[in-house]
């Protein structure tokens, strides 16, 4: 249950981030957002603030930002609808009742004869005295149907009515706040438990090992190697790494004191590659600056990005196959296991998975984010739209490969974790 848990609390965070970045830049354009949705299927809980209805749905799998005019969610007035009518004190339209009976004495009645709730805001017909009336509609007004209520969309609160670039950044928004999500994720980690300072200390020696016999002692500040500066311990493990079986003059500090030691790392053997060891252990100082636990959490986003992109390339390249994906069930056993090593180590974890989320999305593939933005640089190129039922169609075909793509890696998680 703590694994379940768990599993929620991380992938409902990264999708909330996903879709609120969608919904501000939405609205900051002044686009009508019909709904913000958590997760996906049924809905297991609705709450309609202002004119965005907002829910949680029963699979925890992903999210939605519905835009009017995304879909085909336009009421049409069709000649000879009969329509019931809330007037406001200034005669216009607020709410619009369709072919129903209302028992409401406050209710104009009326056969449609011309309308237009995009532009101009109106309804033409005739009312139950056989008289033709003309009737505007507020822009706020809600149409009824079957008990559903839906607040119409002027034109210019559409998506598509708005300019190439407020509809890139509606769209761009969402994985750019998985990004944000993870710098502060990583800055957040870092202001709690420190920054590392990767300062080239030894923590403690292995016995019998090539240091040991040098006379390296646990808290030695390694200065230099072979006369050559040491600037942290990355440097210092990469040297010894790269020279396997060659003497190694080491200057380390002790106690106010520079001393020399003399030692040839072990040659060990992995993957057919050769490295150098010295029988070191590493455990870096920490240290609580605010400033850098910013700069930590820019850093760290920036290198998983660069990782991800990099097993991107090995996937694209064939340096591995599809086997080595993982879907939700994969996710969901990988958030078990690190869930067992503390609320930190989920929280790196989750900064991690919300950059993947971000590259994901931004791939230029049908039906992601990457695919939609791709069509509106083609837009910005060509001076007009791609044709929308063509845009449809491609990005229909694109989900129908995603659901296939999927299926092929959840079955393969289930296999590899299961059986």
């Amino acid at each position: 249950m703590q694994t379940v848990i768990a599993f929620i609390i991380v992938f409902g965070s990264l999708v909330f981030f996903h879709e609120l970045g969608h919904f501000i830049f939405a609205k900051r354009a002044g686009i009508l957002v019909r709904e913000f949705a958590i997760g996906m299927g049924p809905k297991i809980f609705g709450m309609m603030k202002g004119e965005t209805l907002y829910t949680i749905r029963l699979l925890p799998l992903g999210g939605y930002v519905r835009m009017a005019g995304e879909d085909v969610d336009q009421i049409e007035l069709q000649p000879g609808y009969r329509v019931g009518l809330i007037l406001n004190r200034d005669n216009v339209a607020e709410k619009i009742y369709l072919n129903q009976n209302v028992q409401n004495p406050n209710v104009l009645f009326m056969e449609v004869e011309r309308a237009d709730l995009e532009k101009e805001l109106w309804i033409e017909g005739y009312d139950e005295e056989n008289q033709f009336v003309r009737i505007n509609v507020s822009r706020q007004a809600i149409v009824v149907e079957n008990g559903t209520e839906l607040m119409i969309a002027p034109i210019d609160r559409q998506f598509n009515s708005k300019t190439v670039g407020q509809r890139a950044m509606a769209i761009f928004a969402g994985p750019l706040f998985n990004f944000i999500l993870a710098f502060f994720v990583f800055a957040f980690i870092a202001m709690m438990q420190g920054v590392p300072t990767y300062e080239p200390i030894i923590y403690d020696v292995v016995e019998d090992g090539p240091a040991a016999d040098a006379g390296m002692q646990k808290g030695d500040y390694v200065k230099a190697i072979d006369g050559d500066p040491i600037e942290d311990w990355q440097e210092l493990s990469g040297t010894v790494q790269e020279k396997p079986g060659e003497e190694l003059t080491f200057l380390v500090e002790r106690d106010g004191q520079d001393i020399e030691l003399t030692m040839t790392p072990e040659a060990l053997e992995e993957s057919g590659k050769e490295y150098g060891q010295i029988g070191v252990m590493y455990q870096s100082p920490v240290e609580k600056n605010p400033l850098k636990a910013l700069v930590f959490g820019v850093t760290q986003t920036y290198d998983y990005t660069v990782l991800i992109l990099g097993l991107l390339g090995d996937l694209v390249t064939g340096q591995f196959t599809i086997d080595a994906l993982s879907g939700p069930v994969g996710i969901y056993k990988a958030t078990e296991t690190v869930a067992q090593y503390g609320v930190y180590n989920l929280m790196n974890w989750a900064a991690v998975l919300s950059i993947n989320l971000g590259i994901m999305n931004l791939l230029p593939l049908p039906a992601l984010d990457g695919g939609r933005l791709l069509f509106f640089g083609v837009e910005a190129l060509r001076g007009k739209p791609v044709d929308r039922q063509k845009e449809g169609l491609v990005h229909f075909v694109g989900i129908v490969l995603l659901m296939i793509l999927m299926v092929v890696v959840t079955w393969n998680d289930i296999q590899r974790f299961f059986f």
